[in-house]
């Protein structure tokens, strides 16, 4: 059976060279490609693909939302990470979003293909090295599993709710884009986002919202 994918990420570089990778290898079909999490999500709405390769740091919509979305709209299509990124906040947040496969950008064709078939046998697609940090995490007696974080209010994205954090840190635009890995453009379009959801007018109003709602701590008390 030929699986239908979409590949989903931000970099066109990158992209293209996994399309033009996954068109060299056999049992897979890629049926759309996305320059982000929304592109992502409307594509899967009207191609109905079996697997997604979703990177996580994407505009617009993250790579996190935009598998939460997909997993909860439209359940048939399973989704594989496709990322730089390993550590635990990346790694979780994904998993719990939905994601059935998590792989680095380093894995080569073979370890693709073999998540693919894995999410779509109904396995896990995960790397031995994503495998491996698993069984350290639930060998640490001492630390407890990361718990899903609350709802963030008012219908903020994930991605949102993180600029919202860095704002309340008193970072500017630049250095907020600079720290996500994202245009200039795209953190005003993400900090206008914000205050038409929540209501707010300026970065003061912002600020106090991200203490109110415990998404940033005052400066001076214990975190």
């Amino acid at each position: 059976m030929t699986a239908r994918v979409v590949v989903a990420d931000d970099q066109t570089v990158v992209r293209e060279g996994i399309v033009m990778l996954l068109g060299l290898l056999p049992g897979v079909e890629v049926v759309g490609s996305a320059a982000n999490g929304e592109e992502a999500v409307r594509m899967v709405a009207e191609l109905a693909p079996d697997v997604v390769l979703m990177d996580l740091r994407m505009p617009r919509c993250d790579g996190v939302e935009a598998t939460r979305r997909i997993r909860t709209d439209h359940p048939g299509t399973q989704v594989v990470v496709l990322t730089t990124y390993a550590d635990d906040d990346s790694l979780f947040p994904a998993l719990r979003a939905g994601a059935r496969g998590y792989l680095t950008k380093d894995a080569d064709g073979d370890e693709i293909v073999r998540a693919i078939d894995d999410v779509l046998s109904g396995e896990a697609g995960l790397s031995p090295k994503i495998q491996r940090r698993l069984l350290e995490r639930f060998a640490e007696p001492a630390r407890a599993l990361p718990q899903p974080p609350d709802e963030p209010p008012d219908g903020l994205t994930a991605r949102e709710t993180e600029v919202l954090r860095l704002v309340a840190g008193g970072r500017s635009n630049p250095e907020i884009a600079r720290t996500l890995h994202v245009s200039t453009a795209t953190v005003k379009t993400h900090i206008n986002n914000i205050f038409a959801k929540a209501g707010l007018r300026d970065r003061a109003q912002a600020i106090h919202y991200a203490y109110r709602h415990g998404l940033a701590q005052p400066p001076g008390q214990p975190t």
